[in-house]
């Protein structure tokens, strides 16, 4: 199974210098495009733009992408059109086919991020600092990543009027303020993945009632796939029960 989309993040960020909160950002092509870059080193980083919100541009950057798959015979196809629509599940399976892909042929070594991009429209998130710095990749290979410089300061976050002030009062409540809305985004995300996934197991249980009903033999072999799945599917663990339906429910969810 491929990273989770925080695990991803955290990776891309890490890898790229970038404070990219959604998969779903990756629908632009430009983090894309630098990923690609951290292994060969010849994208023009120069065109790929990184501050735009129209799916013409995010197309430009996908034909940069789409060049070097072809440069470097990858023999993947880039699903440009699902992409440029933003959704979480087409970026997600993307980005982790591309880690994967970077965990087996990243060179090691520096990678200063900051600087290949810079004229590129990078985001604002992204702050250069005086060093580059290296660290191992997860995925244990061995070799050393190639990172871009790790910033001494946060991009300033944005201040509400009434917040506006030359005190440390004003930045710190601005600073605690910029955090509740990433973990709200976080969270919402998180609901929004379970959701998915949740729908996706229903849709199998409902089909294996209606393999059932219309066979019933089924049901009654003991090592039968429909057997084997349905096991799998209501198998529970500690903190995962099913409550009690006379027992008090927790108002917490616990998946």
């Amino acid at each position: 199974m491929g990273e989770s989309r925080q695990e991803l993040l955290g990776w891309l960020n890490d890898l790229l210098q970038l404070k990219v909160t959604k998969v779903e950002q990756c629908g632009t092509g430009a983090a894309l495009c630098q990923i690609y870059d951290s292994i060969y080193q010849d994208l023009p980083m120069s065109r790929v733009k990184f501050n735009v919100n129209t799916e013409y541009a995010y197309l430009q950057n996908f034909k940069i992408l789409q060049n070097c798959f072809a440069k470097h015979q990858i023999d993947r196809l880039v699903p440009v059109e699902s992409l440029i629509k933003c959704k979480m599940q087409d970026n997600l399976e993307f980005l982790q086919w591309s880690k994967r892909f970077w965990d087996q042929y990243f060179p090691g070594g520096e990678y200063d991020a900051v600087a290949r991009r810079k004229g590129a429209g990078a985001p604002p998130a992204a702050a250069p600092a005086p060093a580059p710095v290296t660290s191992s990749r997860s995925s244990g290979a061995g070799a050393a990543a190639r990172r871009g410089t790790t910033p001494t300061t946060a991009a300033a976050p944005a201040r509400s009027v009434g917040a506006i002030s030359a005190g440390g009062g004003g930045a710190a409540s601005a600073a605690l303020k910029q955090e509740l809305n990433t973990m709200k985004e976080t969270v919402t995300g998180l609901e929004r993945e379970r959701d998915f996934y949740f729908s996706k197991l229903r849709d199998i249980e409902l089909l294996l009632q209606q393999a059932c009903d219309d066979n019933p033999e089924l049901e009654k072999e003991d090592n039968g796939l429909i057997k084997q799945v349905q096991t799998i599917l209501y198998s529970t663990e500690e903190g995962f029960e099913i409550p009690a339906e006379d027992g008090a429910v927790d108002d917490q969810e616990t998946f």
